[in-house]
């Protein structure tokens, strides 16, 4: 039943997400990346402060002992965020989740690289197998290259999306080394207090006084962010990682419906192979992650005496 609650809580996480990304989207013709990514951290950070005294984490959640930590996963989440709303209004809605989806691909190389993670074949088949997802998804903006259109929005969506999920897979390497040391609640807060300052020096580069109807979309995209968090957060406590992961691949099927629906985007064959699959390949890894898993928890059942 638990097991249940945490798919559950999962699923609304996402859908909590793909929501907050299409508020931004609808303001991206006018309001800055940069200043969207104001307004999605610090009016998240109430919702965050009012579930901290709830769990009644306020005092003891928030001590760390590592604050470069903090501010090195800060700044490097801000970039990826940023450079993900900056995505929104240049590529279509589930052509940003799809390429977005090789940020847990690359966070299996980046991890073997920085943690000393073994990587064995089947798990590095299966990041070349979603890679080659991504590089189809991206094929029709790289044609752009060729062409000499370096100027194409689409080219320079697929660019920066790209760039985003490198960002996003690098700060989960920080978080799966924070993890050890730092409470998740400690984590989350000091993510949205950094990300609220460093939003604040994209000021020069020209914010734009959004109207009411804006402001009141990026407030609505800043709680439905801190709830979407919290809710991903938790998701944990009732099931293990392995069980409620793949369920993040139903942002595909919210992508789609909210983008045929709300933003009259049509996703072309390419764009659809493509997602299926590094969807496909995040899947068998995840199903790995469980397996070795379930072995190594066997293994040191054996190992332990019994008395």
């Amino acid at each position: 039943m638990e097991a249940i609650r945490g798919i559950i809580l999962k699923i609304a996480s996402v859908t909590t997400f793909i929501v907050m990304a299409s508020l931004i989207k609808v303001t991206s013709d006018h309001v800055p990346a940069g200043e969207a990514v104001f307004f999605r951290s610090f009016f998240a950070l109430p919702v965050i402060l009012i579930w901290l005294i709830f769990k009644r984490d306020l005092k003891t959640g928030l001590k760390t002992s590592h604050p470069m930590q903090h501010l090195w996963r800060g700044l490097v989440g801000t970039v990826a965020m940023g450079l993900g709303f900056t995505g929104l209004g240049l590529l279509p809605l589930p052509e940003v989740t799809a390429i977005g989806y090789a940020a847990p691909l690359l966070t299996v190389i980046l991890a073997a690289m920085f943690l000393g993670e073994q990587v064995r074949a089947f798990r590095l088949s299966a990041v070349v197998l979603g890679l080659v997802g991504v590089l189809i998804v991206l094929s029709p903006r790289l044609e752009a290259f060729s062409n000499s259109d370096l100027a194409s929005r689409e080219t320079l969506g697929a660019t920066v999306v790209l760039m985003g999920a490198g960002c996003a897979a690098l700060a989960q390497v920080f978080i799966r080394k924070m993890v050890f040391t730092e409470k998740t609640s400690a984590i989350v807060f000091y993510f949205t207090v950094t990300s609220t300052l460093l939003s604040l020096l994209t000021i020069p580069f020209g914010w734009e006084m959004p109207g009411p109807r804006e402001a009141m979309l990026l407030i609505l995209a800043g709680l439905f962010g801190g709830i979407g968090q919290i809710l991903l957060t938790s998701s944990y406590r009732f099931a293990d990682a392995s069980v409620i992961a793949p369920f993040e691949y139903t942002s595909m099927i919210l992508a789609l419906g909210i983008g045929y629906f709300v933003f009259n985007e049509t996703p072309t064959l390419t764009m659809l192979a493509g997602a299926f699959l590094v969807i496909l390949a995040g899947v068998l890894i995840i199903w790995r992650e469980r397996k070795l898993g379930l072995e190594r928890s066997k293994q040191r059942k054996v190992m332990t005496p019994q008395g």
